[in-house]
């Protein structure tokens, strides 16, 4: 399962902060939650149709279709057949920058990253051509054919060749979408930071000072999930990366990950990843 949050998962590295994702289902329907980054995310429908949703617009993307995260923008996405090919492009807008506070620092990329600007979230086919380049320059760094530097410079040629595009089309505009995410942002922060304790409707409704009819409601059409469906993929993605970067034992990484039940923990885990926590680890090991 590709699953991503906020900070909680490292993009790319301090050599190349650029990071390509390949997800392809084949018959399995899914969904990755809500989640937001401080990167700007390109997403690119190979094939197949993908359900998007940034700051609370819903799309359906088609081959060749791409959508625009505007850094700090909540979005899902996810697939009801499964079958569905699609790439995310991650980047630091300050990866494309030249650190010159020039007209194009100023007035274009630094409101992009504050969240004063966005690209609009739906581009259609606009990007089609660069999205197939920044594939074959990811293709080519998979089997090692280029070099990390000439990967690099030419990332970054596409990267400005999309900015322009996008600017020249009238797709960068003002975000008036930027103060509308901030209830849905604290949801998603308390959750994070409390999952491996005990989170019920009740308290999370206290919380927010909401009825837990409201908040149940409120919760599953923003976020397209439940919460104690949310919070089961928080358990289990951190379940996943203890067992992957440490030796501790599977009673411990289920009670680190706020399961109680042991039993119930590794009954969960096989459903969501179809092996037990302990062959995950081993086939980690060998890989």
């Amino acid at each position: 399962m590709y699953f991503e949050l906020k900070e909680n998962k490292p993009h790319g590295t301090k050599d190349d902060p650029f990071s390509t994702y390949h997800i392809k289902n084949k018959g399995r329907s899914f969904q990755i939650p809500v989640h937001w980054h401080d990167e700007l995310e390109i997403i690119y429908v190979k094939s197949g149709f993908l359900t998007v949703s940034i700051s609370g617009e819903s799309y359906i993307g088609k081959a060749g279709d791409a959508f625009v995260v505007s850094p700090g923008s909540l979005h899902l996405m996810g697939s009801q057949t499964g079958t569905v090919d699609y790439f995310t492009f991650l980047f630091p807008l300050k990866y494309i920058s030249f650190f010159t506070d020039d007209m194009l620092d100023d007035k274009l990329l630094e409101p992009l990253n504050s969240g004063h600007l966005m690209i609009c979230p739906r581009v259609k086919d606009t990007a089609k051509e660069l999205c197939e380049q920044l594939i074959d320059i990811y293709m080519a760094k998979m089997d090692e054919s280029e070099s990390k530097i000439a990967a690099q410079i030419k990332t970054k040629v596409i990267l400005l060749q999309f900015i322009l595009e996008m600017w020249e089309k009238g797709l960068v505009i003002e975000n008036d979408t930027n103060g509308r995410n901030i209830v849905e942002k604290e949801m998603v922060s308390y959750i994070q930071q409390n999952f491996t304790g005990k989170i019920s409707l009740k308290e999370f409704g206290e919380q927010f000072h909401l009825s837990e009819k409201y908040i149940s409601r409120y919760f599953k059409e923003h976020f397209h999930i439940t919460l104690s469906q949310y919070i089961t993929y928080l358990r289990l993605e951190h379940a996943k990366q203890l067992l992957q970067d440490t030796d501790m034992p599977v009673t411990e990484v289920a009670l680190q990950s706020g399961y109680q039940n042991v039993s119930y923990f590794i009954r969960s885990f096989k459903k969501a990843y179809t092996v037990s926590p302990l062959k995950y680890r081993k086939s980690d090991e060998n890989s």
